[in-house]
């Protein structure tokens, strides 16, 4: 992703609207029960005691926690993340300016999971193909760069990430991108700084299939980002959402499609839905209401609604409470594989406001699909 990638006011107006390892230290960690895909949902509410267990069956209050629910910990944010050959890491961020004017998505790839030449080298060597995509929206300006680079010109430690003459790095409670990219289609120059503040960090990660070869991650679901860029010349504050995904096999193999949806409450927490069609096993739908102190409510997951239309004919719909209707936005991207949309919706009462992605995965894996993709993503070994 798809992700994958992390979505009130003048965007709309701006863009047309018709058209997701390893954590931080010191985070708070949360379990939650949540129901097994097509089950029954549980009643909403707080899981009990909050405390730091084990994901297993029986937990020390008493619920019932899948085991494809566990804490995630380590030292460090997991740049250097071992990524088996065919598999998959990604880090992912999106966020919208406080006036509502613009907007960002930044993705840091290893084994950049969208990428032909991964695809076509038969994906032995995820190291030598890494990327570091930033798509700004809103405005103008509009840029897009994603040029993968090879393994010579990419480092990688539990706290930096360099790619070329990008770099991700974690830096005094911080996430710090340098960017220094060319945008395409027309080279124009992308060089700036953008720098993340997590605000709430669950140390949860997920599970998505139930092979257990693909994991989310919600590093930062809430958090403030400051981005200051030389060129194009744009400089706002905003709100965040941070994330990481990451897969033993390519996305493709595991799942024929999904969608994620990410949208900060009032409280100062965030929801997050996922509805996943995996290649083995039953359809994965769930809804989580993350608190501002960390921990974690399962929601039932609300039913799909659908979106209008995109010209790519890439079907979209969000999770939404029955009687009411979700909203478009705006659209972001629309491509022969996925969207991305700012899209309203409401979920357990409550309405929300966000970033919204679908992702075809018997699409992007067509031969035709996988032509056009180097206008996108150049390379540079």
């Amino acid at each position: 992703d798809s992700r994958g990638p992390d979505r009130p006011g003048p965007v709309g107006d701006v863009v047309s609207g018709d058209g997701r390892g390893d954590l931080w230290p010191g985070a708070a960690r949360a379990v939650v029960a949540v129901p097994a895909g097509g089950g029954p949902d549980p009643a909403e509410g707080p899981v009990a005691g909050g405390g730091q267990r084990a994901s297993e069956r029986g937990g020390a209050d008493g619920g019932a926690v899948r085991p494809d629910l566990r804490p995630a910990v380590s030292g460090g944010p997991g740049f250097d993340l071992a990524v088996p050959p065919g598999g998959y890491g990604w880090w992912y961020l999106d966020a919208l300016s406080d006036d509502g004017r613009f907007g960002l998505t930044c993705i840091a790839f290893v084994g950049s999971v969208f990428s032909p030449w991964y695809a076509w080298s038969g994906r032995g060597r995820p190291e030598d193909h890494c990327a570091l995509n930033l798509a700004l929206y809103g405005g103008p300006p509009r840029r897009w760069c994603m040029t993968e680079r090879g393994a010579r010109l990419v480092s990688r430690s539990a706290d930096r990430f360099e790619v070329g003459p990008s770099s991700v790095s974690w830096e005094g409670g911080e996430l710090v991108i340098r960017v220094c990219e060319w945008a395409v289609p027309l080279p124009r120059r992308v060089v700036g700084e953008i720098r993340v503040r997590p605000l709430v960090q669950p140390g949860l990660e997920l599970v998505l299939d139930e092979g257990g070869g693909h994991v989310w991650q919600p590093v930062a679901p809430v958090a403030r980002v400051s981005v200051r860029l030389d060129s194009p010349g744009l400089s706002w504050d905003g709100a965040a959402y941070l994330d990481h995904n990451r897969g033993a096999e390519p996305l493709e193999a595991g799942f024929a499609r999904w969608t994620w949806s990410r949208a900060h409450r009032p409280d100062g927490g965030c929801t997050v839905l996922y509805d996943a069609t995996p290649r083995r096993g039953p359809r994965r739908r769930f809804a989580l209401a993350i608190a501002p102190d960390g921990t974690i409510r399962d929601l039932p997951a609300p039913p799909p609604a659908p979106l209008p239309g995109t010209i790519w004919q890439v079907p979209r719909e969000t999770g939404c409470d029955s009687g009411a209707r979700p909203e478009l936005v705006a659209t972001f991207e629309d491509t022969p594989f996925y969207n991305r949309s700012r899209v309203r919706t409401v979920v357990a009462g409550q309405a929300l406001d966000g970033f919204h992605e679908s992702l075809d995965l018997d699409r992007f894996a067509s031969p035709w699909v996988r032509m056009l993709l180097p206008f996108r993503m150049p390379r540079t070994a």
